[in-house]
């Protein structure tokens, strides 16, 4: 299954035992953005304003004073059952005066929030590359300014007593200037090798 982004902010309302639920979402990048998203879209007068967001391997719920795990965690399910990554949602609920009890609660904010992004217009997330580098430690400036330079994120690092070696990752069409900017900094002395290597 391909990870994808929301093309478009989406929305969708789902009515359970007089209860409503609305669902919205969004494309985020930071999870100060997703946040901000929260804050924007969230009814201060409706009962609770439950949500989740993915970025990555980041991630965080809230259930907003619904039973634990009855609200957030179903959102999230949701997007990770989508495909989605860089994602936020936010599920609004304006009570009804019916009980739904844990699992209804459950059924009611995952459906709220998968059938959102079911019908939502999605778009392909950047294509991401893993790489790894081995460079002396005379080079560690260089090569860690080249790697923020082209916004590769660190996944793992190994000192040994000839250097270090670096797991990335990086968008795939950044991976051929970062060799080129990690040859010419260090005069062809750092070896990198990728994982998907022609």
């Amino acid at each position: 299954m391909s990870i994808d982004t929301l093309a478009a902010p989406a929305s969708h309302l789902l009515e359970v035992k007089h209860s409503r639920f609305l669902a919205q979402a969004a494309s985020v990048t930071t999870a100060e953005q997703a946040l901000a998203f929260f804050a924007e879209v969230g009814d201060p007068t409706a009962t609770h304003n439950c949500w989740a967001y993915r970025l990555g391997g980041l991630y965080r719920f809230n259930d907003d004073g619904e039973p634990a795990g009855t609200a957030g965690r179903p959102i999230l399910s949701a997007i990770d059952g989508q495909g989605y990554d860089q994602v936020a949602v936010v599920v609004t609920r304006w009570f009804g005066g019916i009980k739904l009890g844990a699992g209804g609660l459950v059924r009611a904010y995952g459906s709220a929030a998968a059938e959102c992004l079911r019908t939502a217009p999605r778009q392909p997330l950047v294509v991401l590359r893993e790489a790894t580098v081995a460079y002396a430690f005379e080079d560690t400036g260089a090569v860690h300014a080249a790697l923020a330079h082209f916004g590769a994120e660190k996944l793992d690092e190994a000192f040994g007593p000839d250097g270090a070696r670096l797991h990335l990752r990086l968008p795939a069409e950044r991976l051929a200037p970062l060799k080129v900017q990690l040859r010419d900094a260090t005069r062809d002395r750092v070896r990198m090798l990728d994982q998907d290597s022609e």
